[in-house]
């Protein structure tokens, strides 16, 4: 053990205590409206980016920025190789930034960008895509690969596959998670949203996760899954299950990640713990303001999410 996994370590707990917590997330979905919610993130570790009187997509973009800000600070903290990790999992702002650019190039209104910095992998060079066939040119050139076209829905469906294929070659540990949002992705695509994948898009799921990603209803599709990602879609009965699927992925890393933070030890493990609990507690707070929305009348559906 390095003294560098040790600093790291160190900062990444204290970044834990920066959270809302499931409690917390809960009390926030019972506020009485999407305002007084805000104002109350506002007040509260997510008061970085959370300002009173934001809508609630700035609200929600805000907290996913706050969380996005503790991961700069938690890679800063660790070693080349905790440096790396972190990259690896925060691969979901910079898909996010790209999807907003694909937007505007298509003429309609862009969402707010987040600052990557040093988490950044190819934003910088497709940001200056000036065209939809120019964006997919620009990610083909990087790591993200062809999205097949360049519209907002082809780009977020390929950078999804891509970051999970990337994250289960350079994070194992997290290898279970990646196939099964994998699975996820695919399956709202091909059988929630009745659009089929991209060709070299579909490729690369067939490669991840089996022979059946591509075609097929959905028992073949589901039964012909990798064990590895089968897991995310058991006994879901089909695609309008699949809220409840997601719940259950989100569910089987928060398991996980107790149990990584709990290792005795500074490194790896422990820290793709701490990055877990990190993104959990955002997407908790992200779903407490949606039901702060509807005036905290649907908390049941807030306790679904486990």
């Amino acid at each position: 053990m390095g003294a560098g996994w040790l600093t790291g370590d160190v900062r990444g707990r204290a970044l834990l205590t920066r959270r809302l917590g499931t409690e917390g997330a809960r009390r926030l979905a019972a506020s009485p409206s999407a305002d007084a919610a805000i104002a109350t993130l506002s007040a509260g570790p997510y008061g970085r980016s959370v300002r009173t009187g934001q809508s609630i997509a700035e609200a929600e973009h805000a907290v996913a920025a706050t969380t996005l800000w503790h991961l700069r600070v938690l890679a800063g903290w660790q070693p080349r190789e905790g440096s790396g990790l972190v990259r690896h999992l925060s691969g979901w702002f910079e898909i996010a930034n790209v999807v907003e650019h694909a937007r505007a190039l298509a003429g309609q209104e862009p969402g707010g960008l987040f600052e990557l910095g040093r988490l950044a992998t190819a934003w910088a060079r497709v940001a200056e895509s000036g065209s939809p066939p120019a964006l997919r040119a620009a990610l083909t050139a990087t790591p993200w690969e062809d999205p097949g076209e360049g519209t907002p829905a082809a780009v977020a469906v390929s950078m999804a596959l891509s970051w999970a294929s990337r994250v289960q070659a350079a994070v194992p540990e997290a290898g279970e998670w990646a196939a099964g949002g994998a699975a996820l992705v695919v399956a709202r695509q091909r059988f929630a949203l009745g659009a089929e994948l991209a060709e070299p898009v579909a490729r690369r799921a067939v490669t991840m996760l089996g022979q059946h990603a591509g075609d097929g209803a959905w028992d073949a599709f589901v039964t012909g899954l990798r064990t590895s990602a089968r897991w995310a879609l058991a006994d879901v009965a089909g695609p309008g299950e699949l809220w409840r699927a997601e719940n259950r992925w989100w569910a089987r890393v928060s398991r996980d990640a107790t149990v990584l933070v709990s290792r005795p030890r500074p490194g790896r493990a422990a820290l793709l713990g701490v990055v877990a609990f990190l993104a959990i507690d955002a997407w908790r707070v992200r779903a407490a303001l949606q039901v702060a929305a509807r005036g905290g009348q649907a908390l049941e559906m807030f306790d679904e999410l486990g």
